[in-house]
């Protein structure tokens, strides 16, 4: 990274008698690659320097004012200062904008390159359709503040965060067993049953594995809980602990005797599978060592310090209205009345979680899911992850920061502790195929995309309400209308960018060769529009919404740059498909 790239490095001032020492200091370490700028600095190409140790003072015990440490602070930027071409964001917002314009709901954009925020950008409604699928008439334009669902975002930028934070401070040791935490009825009360999955354990093996299960294992997914819960018995419902009548209290109590006698699928370790499970336990862990609810702990330790206005649990008990977030499905939980079981919700989900286990199970708060927030919000917190600290605030180590975001192994590299790794290539539909080996994020099941590209110093977030739309067909209830547009794939925002983007030996990338680049991958994903495309679809089918969208962005950006070819193929699909 060049030096006027970097953020700015916080002016220290000290007692007279250390400003020699304090020169000496910052001679040496200007030769030091990786210094740290936060607003307030020297101009880019100045001298730059990272505060003293406190342990270099020799002035003694009432020379008590020595610099610490400071972290960069997130500030604006320009795309032009990032080395991101302007064509490369013009064309991601114009795909998203073209997506809405032929059904998609909305959603939000934001980018951090270098500590600085260069770009983000709202498209489409709070919330598009009503529940019998038409166009809701009252929809209202999402903004740069409109909340969304992050869903499993919560696991890492919730749940991972504070886990971090006190592994950081020496608070938890994540190889504890989480019998430590949760007493021994965790293993003890485990029932000797079959899981639905066909899967039995003699029910002392599976005490003595629920014994020994480490925080470690769950961050890995490998703590042998299957994907959600299982009917332990034929008469119980799921839903029962968030049923009518019952407190949030009662419910997460039932559901934490749930956890308990749930049997485990395979030995702790031995497999990876992912798991909700996982990481409700997981939020349970932190608030026996912290003391606090997750949304209290989180509001106290990340969002109020950061200056976060717009990131919470539960919005509507926080200050927020309806209105300020974007709604996910139209029916409640039912998939459009296609599922029917006791305790799900049947009226249109704004502003409260749409994952069944954390609303029904966890009132709302658990560390699988719950969280909320705007990408302009998320993507600060998340380049926490790039700095370690924010201002004169360290949240995690050096040492924590490779710990939690190394390969599980050397046979699995699409994996860290929580976080989903770029490794050999392998998340290249989230990440796009220029992000680097040890590109971290993670995705949730709403639409939502947050990437943090180490090597590039790069943070990308990408917030979608997709489920806000009715179910395509009775034969897959999970399937949405919004599932089948590009912007839904969240993964074309990162390729594009990546493509559009100089840095790290890229500097020398001309707008010609950059919109070469564009062009080809615009080519792709109209092809990809071509082959997703079922056969004998009706003409208002989502993913023939989803071509025609395509066809006409390609028509506009062939017609600018000039490239004939795909012009001639986007003027053909236009034709047939009976295009103006």
């Amino acid at each position: 990274m060049t030096e006027n790239r970097r953020s700015e490095l916080k002016q220290y001032t000290g007692r007279a008698v250390i400003r020699t020492a304090l020169l000496l200091w910052c001679l040496l370490l200007s030769c030091i690659s990786g210094c740290l700028y936060v607003e307030g600095d020297p101009a880019p190409g100045e001298l730059h320097w990272e505060s003293i140790p406190e342990e270099t003072s020799q002035t003694g015990p009432e020379e008590t004012d020595v610099p610490q440490v400071s972290y960069p602070v997130v500030t604006e930027g320009t795309l032009y200062e990032a080395g991101i071409s302007e064509t490369a964001i013009r064309l991601i917002a114009d795909i998203i904008q073209t997506d809405v314009d032929y059904g998609f709901p909305g959603a939000q954009l934001a980018v951090i390159r270098y500590g600085k925020l260069v770009y983000r950008g709202a498209w489409g409604w709070d919330n598009a359709y009503l529940p019998d699928g038409s166009v809701n008439p009252d929809r209202s334009r999402v903004t740069d503040l409109t909340l969304y669902d992050l869903a499993s975002l919560t696991k890492m930028f919730a749940t991972n965060y504070c886990i971090q934070l006190l592994v950081t401070e020496g608070k938890l040791d994540i190889d504890t067993p989480v019998t430590k935490f949760l007493g021994n009825q965790f293993a003890d009360d485990t029932w000797d049953v079959t899981l639905e999955d066909g899967v039995y354990v003699d029910i002392t093996i599976q005490r003595a594995w629920k014994s020994k299960l480490t925080v470690r294992d769950l961050l890995k997914h490998q703590g042998g809980f299957p994907e959600g819960f299982r009917k332990l018995d034929p008469e119980e419902d799921r839903t029962v602990p968030g049923t009518v009548g019952v407190t949030e209290e009662e419910a997460r109590e039932a559901t934490f005797r749930r956890i308990c006698q749930t049997p485990l699928l395979y030995e702790p370790g031995t497999r990876t599978l992912y798991s909700d499970i996982d990481y409700m336990i997981l939020g349970l862990v932190v608030e026996q060592v912290t003391g606090m609810d997750l949304d209290s702990y989180c509001r106290m330790t990340f969002w109020e310090p950061l200056g976060l206005t717009h990131i919470t649990y539960e919005p509507l008990l926080h200050g927020f209205q309806v209105a300020d977030c974007a709604a996910t499905e139209l029916n409640g939980n039912t998939r459009d009345g296609l599922v029917q079981l006791k305790g799900l919700r049947t009226e249109m989900i704004q502003g409260e979680v749409h994952d069944e286990n954390a609303y029904n199970q966890m009132g709302g708060i658990s560390g699988h899911a719950g969280l909320f927030a705007n990408a302009t919000d998320l993507s600060v917190l998340a380049s926490l992850m790039l700095t370690g600290g924010a201002g004169d605030r360290m949240y995690f180590s050096d040492e924590v920061i490779r710990m939690f975001t190394a390969p599980v192994g050397d046979d699995n590299t699409k994996w860290g502790l929580g976080w989903w790794r770029q490794g050999n290539q392998e998340r290249t539909g989230y990440f796009g195929t220029g992000a680097s080996a040890q590109t971290i994020g993670h995705q949730g099941w709403t639409g939502t995309l947050a990437l943090i590209d180490p090597e590039e110093e790069l943070v990308l977030v990408l917030l979608t309400n997709k489920i806000n739309t009715p179910v395509t067909s009775s034969r897959n209830p999970n399937k949405f209308n919004g599932n089948w547009y590009t912007t839904a794939g969240l993964g074309f925002a990162p390729e594009l960018l990546y493509r559009g983007m100089t840095g790290n030996g890229d500097e020398t990338l001309t707008e010609e060769s950059i919109q070469k680049n564009l062009l080809e991958a615009l080519q792709e994903l109209l092809e990809k529009a071509q082959d997703q495309v079922p056969k004998g679809s009706g003409k208002n089918h989502p993913a023939v919404m989803n071509l025609k969208s395509k066809i006409e962005v390609c028509r506009r950006y062939a017609q600018e740059f000039g490239d004939e070819a795909l012009l001639k193929t986007s003027e053909e699909l236009a034709e047939a498909w009976e295009m103006e």
